[in-house]
């Protein structure tokens, strides 16, 4: 049977970067352009009667050549909602991209022309917003995070001092890496003031410049923090400015791992329409994230119909293992709440099943030229990969050590040790008794 196609919209007024980007999608088995369009007008009157997966358009276009791409897009999201888009730009400031995400990042991705041909990049996100997914360019992560230079005029002390400000870090946090008190570091900042206030009254040159940019920073930084974690998960943006970390720096932490996973997605997917697919997957995994940050976990990933959560990670949390259990409580029970819906308008249902792993990870931001995640890996991953696969529709199974780890302990029903690929000794594992999940469900952990 033929692979269900993507279907995509191409718009951007130059010719050779409209049939060149064609011609590298022709190259994608499941991708097929509907149609394409040169200007504003054009763009939205041919793909409302498309009515594609994806957008794929440029920023600048016809009539003014401001940002008619991403007007456009979001007029054509609020027409057809579900609808991708991808962004494609010669443009790495972070203003392009903040505008973009105004409204929430899922379903969209942000690349930059010329690094569109470096290996599927631009297949990939397509795929990625067609399911309600995401995608930044790393040079727009490190744009977003990038603090404020200071011009000639200042001492190497006051450059510091600066970024710091910029970068939005309290005042008790600058005196810890100064090495000093906050009331010494306000009196820097004051004097750090009055020096670029002298500079702009003597007519220095850049100092103008510098006010308003450092101005810009700390009025932007906000709304900055709130696009950038949008992208990556919970907690990591506010990581990556407090703490300073470097991209492939990696901490070892204690965490409890969530895998879950659809029982019989891949019938469900050949019985189904490629777009009614999507709609599904952009609903359940909205029920799920919900399920899963409401117990202070962090989703990590969305793989087809694979999610990923983790607790104890980028923030480490004694009782990762209760709120993991928790989490999967929640998430059985959000999706019934959606499946009896779509009992009701004919829609086939999705059945879950969960595993539960805890032990140790290393946990660091990862990078490449193409892409920019937080992820945690090591054997409790893989083992909670391994045993979600013994959980049948609507159960949860954890491994021993999970359940050893819980403070608020739930009957469960012991399996028998078995082997699992990349490991010698068999592993214990037990099931969570469906009756306590249901009742942990309805009530809720305190």
């Amino acid at each position: 049977m033929q692979e269900a196609q993507i279907t995509v919209f191409l718009a951007d007024d130059n010719l050779f970067v409209r049939e060149g980007v064609r011609a590298l999608l022709a190259l994608e088995d499941d991708v097929e352009v509907v149609g394409v369009a040169a200007d504003y007008d054009e763009l939205l009157a041919d793909a409302e009667q498309a009515a594609p997966q994806v957008l794929v358009t440029d920023i600048r276009m016809p009539p003014t050549f401001q940002r008619e791409g991403i007007e456009a897009a979001k007029e054509l999201r609020k027409r057809h909602p579900g609808t991708g888009v991808v962004i494609l730009s010669q443009y790495d400031d972070p203003e392009y991209a903040i505008s973009l995400l105004s409204e929430g990042a899922a379903g969209y991705a942000y690349l930059l022309k010329d690094r569109v041909a470096e290996g599927d990049q631009l297949a990939r996100a397509i795929r990625e917003v067609a399911t309600g997914g995401s995608m930044l360019d790393p040079k727009i992560v490190e744009a977003l995070v990038r603090p404020i230079t200071a011009d000639d005029f200042l001492s190497p002390a006051d450059e510091a001092l600066l970024r710091m400000v910029a970068e939005g870090k309290p005042i008790k946090a600058i005196a810890v890496v100064r090495q000093t008190t906050a009331a010494d570091v306000a009196d820097s900042i004051e004097r750090l003031f009055v020096t670029l206030a002298r500079g702009l009254s003597s007519g220095t040159s850049g100092c103008l410049e510098r006010l308003k940019m450092l101005q810009k920073a700390i009025v932007d930084r906000e709304e900055q923090g709130e696009s950038l974690s949008r992208l990556l998960p919970g907690g990591i943006a506010e990581k990556l400015r407090a703490e300073g970390r470097r991209i492939g720096q990696t901490e070892s932490l204690q965490v409890t791992v969530l895998m879950s996973d659809i029982r019989g997605y891949s019938g469900i997917a050949e019985r189904s329409t490629p777009s009614l697919l999507a709609t599904q997957l952009n609903e359940h995994r909205a029920e799920m994230n919900r399920a899963i940050i409401s117990e202070g976990g962090t989703v990590m990933q969305f793989v087809g119909d694979a999610v990923m959560g983790v607790f104890g990670a980028p923030v480490p949390q004694r009782d990762h293992a209760d709120r993991a259990v928790a989490a999967a409580f929640a998430m059985h029970a959000a999706q019934e709440r959606v499946n009896r819906r779509w009992e009701g308008e004919g829609i086939e249902p999705f059945c879950l099943g969960i595993g539960l792993s805890t032990g140790e990870v290393a946990a660091a931001l990862l990078g490449s030229d193409e892409r920019l995640e937080y992820s945690v890996v090591g054997d409790t991953v893989n083992l909670a990969q391994r045993i979600q696969q013994w959980a049948a529709a609507g159960q949860t199974v954890v491994s021993e050590v999970t359940h050893a780890a819980l403070t608020d302990p739930v009957a469960a029903e012991p399996l028998p040790p078995r082997q699992v690929k990349g490991r010698q000794a068999p592993v214990a594992a037990c099931r969570i008794s469906p009756a306590d999940q249901a009742v942990a469900a309805v009530g809720g952990r305190a």
